[in-house]
């Protein structure tokens, strides 16, 4: 067995970024950009309103005070127009403003004497409420660089200078293979000796979370031939391999050998934690395959602790689940020579270990939002030691 750090460490250093794809802008929300985007014009394109009212000199109103109405301009309108110092302008939220034009006053703060513009605005000044041509970004300049996550925001910013591509390092195809005889679907009776499959919901729901949905699931029995052949497919059509169950040393665990069958490099098996000691990590080229225990709540912890973060190198986005140091609000203890992940509860100050840690039960990760990792020289810790916890997505 290696230790968690060892066994993070080999993940790492066996996981190579996905190759960057141009992607459709609408497409690639929470996508990583895989090169710098400079702007290609002026953002606003022109001098822009920002509400609605009127566009005037502030010098012919300093002088003339009252200023005639000379039409309108709408958003969008192309017209280009020179407004005279003694003239004012209907202009709209978006509009571009006519040259001669240098600032706007709210419609709230005007009135219209016989056909005269009067403004009633103490606080006006020159400039007010228009937005100059290139103040959000100037043609030429960096926009976003390499490797910023895309946002709602960001995607709408690069957008708004006409870019439709973008070339970005993809999320990855995903495969998870259920392995176990005694699996029942759920909607499904069970025959005595048979539990529900959760697995598959569970990884499923985690990797939608992370705004991953490319994900096939094949379900296999404890039968070499039979789980060799849905592993040769699943490398075929994915980034990233998931399987449950069969990874221990009992006569129906076939995911070793399967492995070794479909050409799959053994970079790991077995780790000095508790739960989710069986696990195993291989590569075959430059895909990743885990082979988690069956147990659910050991599923769950080692895709947090080891699988998240491997994803996430592999898109170039944000690395591994937050960590904090903490007052430990209960005391535990635990066995020597194994690192612990204890599921809890944190509650802005302390984090508590709950019941049912067994790996078997997800009953108190289904209340949990933090694992506290308690390592694997520490056999007691009391009420006030710090420890470390690794918060949940949510």
């Amino acid at each position: 067995m290696i230790s968690v750090a060892a066994a993070k460490l080999i993940i790492q250093e066996n996981n190579i970024p996905l190759q960057p794809k141009e992607v459709a802008l609408q497409d690639a929300g929470g996508m990583a950009l895989a090169a710098d985007i400079f702007s290609t014009l002026d953002i606003p394109a022109f001098n822009q309103s920002s509400v609605d009212g009127y566009a005037f000199s502030f010098e012919g109103w300093q002088q003339y005070q009252l200023l005639k109405i000379d039409g309108e301009m709408a958003a969008g309108d192309a017209s280009t127009n020179t407004l005279l110092p003694q003239h004012a302008i209907r202009i709209f939220t978006g509009a571009a403003v006519p040259d001669g034009a240098d600032s706007i006053v709210m419609q709230e703060k005007i009135s219209i004497e016989n056909g005269m513009l009067k403004i009633d605005d103490a606080k006006l000044k020159q400039g007010g409420n228009l937005r100059p041509r290139g103040s959000e970004i100037r043609a030429g300049e960096l926009a976003l660089e390499k490797g910023t996550i895309l946002s709602p925001a960001a995607i709408g910013y690069l957008a708004g200078f006409g870019i439709d591509k973008v070339l970005v390092f993809p999320k990855p195809v995903i495969s998870i293979i259920v392995t176990g005889k005694e699996l029942q679907q759920p909607g499904k009776p069970l025959t005595y000796g048979q539990v529900y499959e959760s697995n598959s919901y569970t990884l499923s729901a985690a990797l939608q979370q992370l705004g991953l949905t490319n994900v096939k699931i094949y379900r296999a029995d404890d039968d070499l031939e039979i789980l060799t052949g849905i592993l040769q497919e699943a490398l075929l059509k994915s980034d990233v391999v998931l399987l449950t169950g069969g990874i221990s040393v009992g006569d129906y665990d076939f995911v070793l050998q399967a492995a070794t069958d479909c050409g799959i490099t053994k970079r790991f098996h077995r780790i000095k934690q508790r739960p989710g000691k069986p696990m195993y990590f291989g590569t075959k080229n430059n895909q990743l395959v885990f082979g988690l225990p069956g147990n659910p709540s050991s599923v769950l912890t080692c895709f947090y602790e080891y699988v998240i973060p491997a994803l996430q190198q592999l898109s170039c986005t944000k690395k591994g689940i937050e960590s904090l140091v903490v007052p430990l609000g209960k005391s535990i203890s635990k066995p020597a020579g194994l690192t612990c992940f204890l599921k809890g509860m944190f509650d802005g100050k302390t984090a508590t270990a709950l019941g049912a840690q067994e790996s078997y039960r997800l009953s108190s990760f289904a209340k949990a939002n933090c694992l506290i990792m308690v390592d694997e020289s520490t056999e007691n810790l009391s009420e006030g030691d710090m420890v470390e916890i690794h918060l949940l997505p949510f």
